[in-house]
């Protein structure tokens, strides 16, 4: 469904809108004391013991909020692509040790970038970077394809679990159908290739792609998306644009799939070649859907298409169809509501018109109608051009005013933040400057958890905090939303292992500390009920 003409002028206004505030550097009003927001609030240097002992808990219940006083969701996540060694390992071969400290150093870029969710390629060819009984150990792992890492570790419950410790979340990135990549090299033993040759069909720049209307390929691919879910405690399950391969792969020659083609017109089949295709691709992406939430509600179903739907759709772009040559029909699983969340790669600046980022935006936002995530890929590598500068930031504001409460970016890929040091302080230092949690999927869990119990411990020039909850495992972040006199609401994010937090007794205006409250934050995004207290 398209929305009237009228919705679309104002997707545009808040596009104009979004680009102004870049201006401005801000986006929404920022109280006095933000400076103190991206680090631990300043402690005392009054010893310990001259601390008064604690209180009897909070002295006085001035306001009961169902809801928090700030809305402080924004999903951020960037891809991490380890097909072509891109991002992770460096190269094929390293050392377990090494392996490790790689990984470790990418997610301690995105922590300090406020980032909060990893989207890990954990099979690029039809193999595995985790420890599967259904593909072989990736050759981009240890640079022999069924060769396990030395000595062995999971790499995959190595991420998940650093991921967790820094209050991201940990997606899983498969391509359901690729099944060699030129850059592997050799073609291993174990490969899907060399074990079931008839699943898979060589392309004119040497890749092999498993057929996707050949049902026995279906149920593989499904089968090792659902090992994952079931192994692994997995925040999410994502698929980029990779459907049948781009026409360019196989030389602009069709798609060689003619031996399940005619088995499906021997059937009886009357659809014709394109949409028997996009009915292939359809029914698989709907089946994820189904059991993925069967096996683990919670755990999200996302999927980054080519960023153009059709060109035309809206007036004015131009580019590849997706529809005709992946056979992906993208804006019917936004419009069913199959995918948790919906990333278009709208990898293009905003004043390219044809292809104009606000413009796409607005259009995809106005085809979700079943109300799902709908956070956009972003390039990053679009900074590495001087007319590009402030780009990122650009896109990331102009998604908030389009987005409005349920804003978020995908970034493609880690690698521009470590490589320029100028995109990620001018994130860091601007749309990121503060932390965020991921927005909550109400259709996937509604429930929010309990509130946490606290305490405060008073001094001349601090307040220490500390709760407890029930129920700790069911928390995966805290959010301490704290005022000064005369002040706006601000806030801290803690992860889950976080008990105790110390904040300035008075602020950089002199100010005194008036209200402090706390939230428990859920696996899914859910907020326990708010409670503000006069700490005063």
């Amino acid at each position: 469904m398209i929305r009237t003409s009228s919705h679309k002028n104002y997707f545009l206004i808040l596009a104009i809108i979004g680009m102004f505030m870049v201006s401005c550097k801000s986006t929404k009003p920022v109280s006095k004391s933000t400076e103190q927001n991206s680090k631990e609030m300043p402690a005392s240097e009054e010893p310990a013991e001259n601390i008064p002992a604690e209180q009897e808990g909070p002295e006085k219940d001035l306001d009961n909020f169902n809801t928090p006083p700030l809305d402080v969701t924004e999903f951020r996540a960037a891809w991490i692509a380890t097909v072509a060694n891109i991002n992770w390992p460096s190269k094929p071969g390293l050392s377990t040790e090494k392996q490790k400290e790689e990984a470790l150093k990418l997610l301690e870029i995105l922590e300090k970038q406020n980032f909060n969710a990893v989207i890990l390629q954990v099979r690029p060819q039809a193999d595995a970077l985790y420890d599967s009984e259904l593909e072989p150990w990736s050759y981009y792992l240890t640079g022999k394809s069924g060769k396990a890492p030395q000595p062995y570790y999971d790499p995959l419950e190595f991420w998940i679990e650093e991921a967790h410790k820094r209050g991201m979340e940990l997606h899983v990135w498969l391509n359901p159908y690729r099944a060699h990549h030129t850059t592997a090299k050799e073609i291993g033993e174990r490969s899907i290739v060399k074990t079931h040759p008839e699943l898979t069909l060589e392309l004119k720049n040497g890749m092999w792609w498993m057929d996707p209307g050949n049902k026995k390929v279906q149920d593989h691919s499904a089968a090792v998306v659902m090992d994952i879910v079931k192994r692994y405690d997995i925040d999410g399950v994502h698929f980029d644009d990779y459907f049948y391969p781009y026409a360019s792969y196989n030389g602009k020659k069709d798609f060689p799939d003619e031996k399940s083609w005619q088995k499906y017109l021997n059937s009886g089949g009357k659809l014709s070649k394109g949409d028997w295709r996009r009915q292939n691709v359809n029914n698989f992406v709907e089946r994820i859907a189904d059991e993925i939430k069967a096996e683990k509600s919670y755990v999200k179903f996302g999927i980054s298409p080519f960023g153009i739907w059709r060109p035309g759709f809206p007036k004015g772009i131009s580019g590849m169809d997706q529809y005709e040559e992946l056979y992906a029909d993208a804006k019917l699983w936004l419009n069913k509501g199959w995918i948790d969340y919906f990333t278009p790669q709208l990898y293009w600046p905003t004043k390219q018109i044809g292809q104009s980022f606000p413009v796409l935006l607005g259009w995809w936002e106005s085809e979700n109608v079943a109300g799902r995530h709908l956070w956009p890929g972003i390039n990053l590598a679009l900074e590495d051009k001087e007319e590009h500068k402030g780009e990122i930031a650009s896109q990331i504001l102009i998604s908030r005013g389009i987005l409005q409460k349920n804003a978020g970016t995908v970034h493609w890929n880690i690698g521009p933040l470590i490589n320029n040091q100028d995109l990620a302080k001018s994130l860091v230092t601007g749309p990121y400057k503060n932390g965020s949690i991921v927005p909550p999927s109400p259709w996937l869990d509604s429930e929010s958890p309990a509130k946490p119990e606290w305490n405060a411990q008073h001094s001349d020039d601090k307040i220490i905090i500390n709760w407890s909850h029930d129920k700790p495992d069911d928390v995966f972040r805290w959010v301490i939303y704290y005022q000064y006199e005369d002040e706006n609401w601000d806030y801290k994010i803690l992860n889950s292992n976080s008990r105790e937090l110390e904040v300035s007794n008075t602020n950089s205006q002199g100010k005194k500390i008036n209200k402090v409250g706390i939230t428990a934050v859920d696996r899914t995004g859910n907020q326990s009920s708010f409670k503000a207290i006069n700490v005063r």
